[in-house]
């Protein structure tokens, strides 16, 4: 018997991210490749008081099916959450999802046709592109800088279903837009009739200060928002939200019925019993501080271990540097003498829609400690010291 493939099947392709993290397993190996947090964060005296807690008070419920739309009380802090940064939509409006990476799986099905337009930045998050790809659209890459799509740029976008935007601390390049910025995206958005999906993991690990407030603040209707629990509490739980206009949820609440019926009611519950009282409020900042001490150490280690015509950015919040090798130099191609050398990254050429820039490269720098990103970067910069020659 053979088997039939749908012709969305082809354009599923393995992570590239996931593949380079099989090799990093390796014993010996100091892996700058993963987008993991770092697991000594993880809140896990706390979510066994709550999973205590929760099987205690309701078992039955905890355990039973539950609504596709998610736990009432936690939509409700989630709304009240976001209310505080700007964005004003009501808990109808919210959709707990199986982490945000189905929430843009959701958007894909529900908003893309084969052969339409998807709008996203380049660089861009390649879970995002690995998302939306089954569904067979035309990406259209907006030209940029380092502050992020230029809202210029949009009009090359014009007539596409919508632009896909990680405004704080990107994965990969790990830029956060200015207020300035976004306000200016917003307005042109909104001038050429073009839908935003904005998502946000990362926006609570900032370092200083915050950043400034959603697109989605002033996109109102003309946006969906998309956040995450899996950065400041921990992705096992497979916990995610969506914030989507009213005309849009319904169709959205369908997909996800028919993708998995509800997001663990069981999990939901825990998290709602963790956060409802502001523990994130005392939690996060020990992770930012965590985070913040070995953005340090990576920076400190680029520029003493980089060759000349590297560039790279100082990010400001979140988990990852953009490093910019010498046009000559190709990322994948020195991956494995890389990892030979005992360190290993990801190259920057999938992130792009477009042409893929080959002399790119993403580093993380939360899982490792800061002596073991001395000791990665030192090896990483004698492969490139090396390449250069």
């Amino acid at each position: 018997m053979n088997w039939t493939l749908a012709r969305r099947a082809a354009r599923l392709e393995p992570s590239t991210i996931r593949e380079i993290l099989k090799v990093t397993e390796r014993p010996g190996i100091i892996s700058l490749a993963g987008g993991l947090p770092a697991a000594e964060g993880f809140p896990v005296e706390a979510m066994a008081a709550a999973c205590a807690k929760v099987l205690r008070d309701h078992p039955r419920e905890a355990l039973q099916y539950a609504a596709s739309e998610g736990y009432a009380p936690l939509r409700e802090w989630v709304a009240a959450e976001m209310a505080g940064q700007g964005l004003r939509a009501g808990s109808s409006q919210v959709l707990i999802t199986t982490g945000s990476q189905q929430g843009l799986d959701l958007v894909g099905k529900v908003l893309v046709d084969p052969g339409c337009r998807v709008a996203v930045e380049s660089p861009t998050y390649l879970g995002a592109l690995q998302a939306f790809n089954p569904y067979e659209p035309e990406f259209v890459a907006v030209d940029g800088d380092d502050e992020g799509p230029l809202p210029q740029g949009l009009q090359a976008a014009r007539g596409a279903r919508f632009l896909y935007l990680l405004p704080n601390f990107q994965n990969p390049s790990g830029r956060c837009l200015p207020a300035a910025r976004r306000l200016a995206l917003a307005d042109t958005a909104r001038a050429i009739g073009l839908p935003v999906v904005e998502d946000n993991p990362y926006g609570d690990l900032w370092f200083d200060q915050p950043p400034p407030p959603p697109l989605a603040a002033a996109l109102g209707d003309d946006a969906v928002y998309l956040g995450s629990f899996s950065k400041v509490l921990a992705p096992g739980l497979r916990l995610g939200y969506l914030i989507a206009p009213p005309a849009l949820y319904p169709k959205l609440l369908q997909a996800k019925q028919a993708a998995d019926l509800h997001t663990p009611g069981f999990n939901q519950r825990v998290v709602h019993e963790v956060i409802k009282d502001g523990f994130l409020s005392q939690h996060v900042p020990t992770i930012r501080a965590r985070y913040k001490a070995q953005r340090d150490a990576m920076r400190a280690a680029l520029e003493r271990q980089l060759p000349p015509g590297c560039r790279f950015n100082v990010p400001a919040g979140g988990m990852f540097f953009w490093v910019e090798l010498p046009p000559a130099l190709d990322a994948a191609a020195l991956l494995p003498k890389a990892v030979a050398a005992g360190v290993a990254y990801v190259p920057g050429a999938a992130f792009f829609a477009d042409h893929g820039r080959a002399n790119t490269m993403r580093l993380s720098f939360v899982t490792v400690s800061p002596e073991r990103i001395t000791q990665g970067v030192a090896a990483l910069g004698r492969v490139l010291q090396e390449a250069v020659k």
